[in-house]
């Protein structure tokens, strides 16, 4: 027979969700639609005004004889009426075109050739008549603007409705999910409450007696079985509660001994601590009467012992290292169950084990020893030997708690493993760190020094006093910016992020700055942005220190200023009041290292680094991020 087919609680919550959702989407794309249209119309709006004020600044210019930049400004014009004409396909400007907004542009066209033919083209011009013709074609723009404007009050109205529609079909949606939800679900979670209550008082007749056709239906159906097969079962309860007592008894014990091992492997710092401790844990757990975890190499020939419990010492010391094929202990490649090895005396072990195989469990008195290989995924990490003085068979229930415990030794080596690394690698990022802030910094200086030693061995054998003289100052100068940059790198260094805020940061780099220098600092924060990463916050700290160093160096500045922007994107300007340079300067690019060090890191974030400077008015260095989640 052919299963009974159904309408499920998710298919009938869907059936009833699902066209509401579909109508809200649609109302809201229509909704961004229109908030579309309206944002390109009022940048339309705003370039109309644009051309107005054009208007006036040409007629000006015409009027008081200054036409340096009129033909410049026909141009700009032009390019204005093109632009609202064919729209911007980079950002929403476009005129939402019907008849009356159609007809208002045309008449400014041609307006606009009457203008340009009358005044633009002429030499003497009559200022009276040039004030009436000007202000008559600014009226014709502004109906323009007007035109564009009643049609965007109704696309405002549109809007508006499209907004009430989705609230009002939100608000329907809720409340009628609200009653099937009640209808599909509390409802029949109430019915089956109810009739569990009855069964807890002791009424083992309880049944549910709302059986609908969805997984709440299928609910009652088997607790309806299930309260029926209790009932039937009552003469037993006994037999029956004694049976699961032993079998949670049995769990309990389990997650005790599992609680256990988790507790070592998480405390464990160390392979040999992690060995020790598991190797004694597990033999008490097993009532075992001794214990070893053996560490196994890449190719599973060797076995080294990591941790050893209630093994005589002769025999830890003979086993420190066993080779494939020694003994019975050491799985082969390939065999990853639990193995059950029985140990024979002296006189029977010729006829069960192998020649060379090692007689250490026998001596011991052992007669039974239970391999469980240490497995992670598919590799082999090693195993761990129980040993017994009697014979055993392990259950099913402790061989599936061996594998476990033997899993989690597994991920505690394997996490070890890990931890090491990443110890490793976190160090060698540190070096790297270093590395390159030395190179980007006082290996620059120590080149430069390195250079004007030899320009002073030249002039000591030329015995001319006024190189000799020039070049000591160089070195001088030299060694004082070496010096700045140590103490700046230390400082660097010693600069911590914040999580969720640069600001701390950035007013302990200003306040390092002030003490440093001794150049006032302003801080100025405006919006707010997503909160940057950790290591993207050091980056951006480290290029404003280099501006800062920089100001320090360089500009003579008495007053330092971080404006810093967070919407709609971070953007990070450091400027100064100091003697300014020439951006471009070939020679200053040569001596002003710190340039290019914050070009590198810029480039680093795919961030934008600019440089504005003018001799004697100060110097501006902008840092503007990618959108979040643009960057790599």
């Amino acid at each position: 027979m052919n299963a009974q087919k159904y309408w499920g609680l998710s298919t009938k919550l869907a059936l009833i969700g699902v066209p509401f959702l579909i109508l809200v989407l649609v109302l809201t794309a229509a909704t961004l639609w229109v908030s579309w249209q309206l944002d390109g119309g009022a940048a339309a709006v705003n370039e109309a005004g644009r051309m107005r004020m054009q208007t006036y600044r040409m007629a000006l210019g015409v009027g008081t004889g200054q036409t340096q930049e009129l033909e410049n400004q026909i141009k700009e014009f032009n390019a204005s009426i093109n632009l609202l004409r064919n729209g911007d396909a980079d950002r929403p400007l476009f005129i939402p075109w019907d008849s009356s907004i159609q007809k208002e542009f045309t008449h400014v066209e041609q307006q606009w050739q009457v203008f340009h033919k009358n005044w633009l083209t002429t030499q003497g011009v009559d200022n009276d008549q040039l004030n009436t013709q000007t202000i008559a074609f600014a009226s014709n723009i502004n109906a323009f603007v007007k035109s564009i404007e009643n049609h965007l009050v109704r696309w405002t109205a549109i809007l508006h409705l499209l907004q009430m529609g989705v609230l009002v079909l939100s608000i329907i949606g809720a409340a009628i999910l609200l009653f099937t939800g009640y209808l599909f679900v509390l409802e029949p979670v109430t019915q089956l409450k109810l009739a569990i209550e009855k069964i807890q008082k002791g009424d083992f007749g309880a049944r549910v007696n709302r059986v609908t056709n969805d997984e709440f239906g299928t609910l009652a159906k088997g607790f309806n079985g299930m309260a029926a097969h209790v009932e039937s079962m009552y003469q037993n309860l006994e037999s029956k509660v004694r049976e699961k007592t032993l079998e949670l008894e049995q769990k309990r014990e389990r997650l005790e001994s599992l609680y256990d091992v988790t507790a070592i492997v998480t405390k464990a710092t160390s392979l040999d601590e992690l060995a020790h401790a598991f190797s004694e844990r597990v033999r008490r757990i097993a009532q075992a009467d001794g214990a070893a975890v053996r560490w196994a190499d890449p190719s599973n020939q060797r076995f080294l012992m990591l941790a050893a419990s209630g093994l005589p010492t002769e025999m830890v010391s003979a086993e420190q290292c066993l080779h494939l094929g020694d003994c019975h202990c050491g799985t082969p490649v390939g065999q990853e169950e639990i193995r059950i090895i029985p140990i024979y005396s002296a006189d029977t072990a010729a006829k069960h084990q192998p020649p060379q195989a090692l007689a250490h469990c026998a001596k011991a008195g052992f007669e039974t020893v239970v391999n469980i290989p240490i497995r992670l995924q598919e590799r082999i990490l090693g195993e761990v030997s129980l040993f017994f003085n009697r014979r055993i068979q392990p259950s099913t229930a402790e061989r599936s708690l061996y594998e476990a415990l033997t899993s989690h030794l597994a991920t505690a080596m394997e996490n070890l493993h890990m931890h090491a690394l990443e110890r490793e690698e976190a160090i060698s990022g540190e070096r790297s760190l270093l590395a390159r802030e030395l190179h980007d910094s006082i290996a620059q200086s120590l080149a430069f020094l390195k250079i004007q030693v030899q320009l002073m061995r030249d002039a000591l054998k030329s015995g001319s006093a006024t190189t000799m003289q020039s070049v000591l100052e160089e070195i001088d100068a030299g060694v004082r910016e070496s010096y700045g940059d140590v103490r700046e790198l230390l400082l660097h260094f010693r600069t911590r992020t914040n999580d969720g805020d640069i600001e701390p940061a950035l007013i302990t780099t200003l306040q390092k700055f002030e003490h440093q220098a001794g150049i006032k600092t302003t801080l100025s924060m405006a919006g707010h942005g997503i909160p940057m990463t950790p290591d993207l916050q050091i980056q951006v700290l480290h290029i404003v220190q280099e501006a800062l160093s920089n100001v320090r160096k360089h500009a003579k500045a008495s007053h330092v200023w971080l404006d810093v922007q967070q919407q709609p994107i971070w953007r990070f300007e450091v400027r100064d009041n100091g003697i300014g340079f020439i951006v471009g300067d070939e020679s200053i690019d040569e001596t002003h290292v710190g340039l290019r060090i914050m070009q590198e890191r810029a480039l680093r974030l795919q961030a934008k680094l600019e440089v504005f400077s003018k001799q004697n008015e100060g110097s501006s260095v902008i840092l503007t991020l990618p959108a979040m989640g643009s960057n790599a």
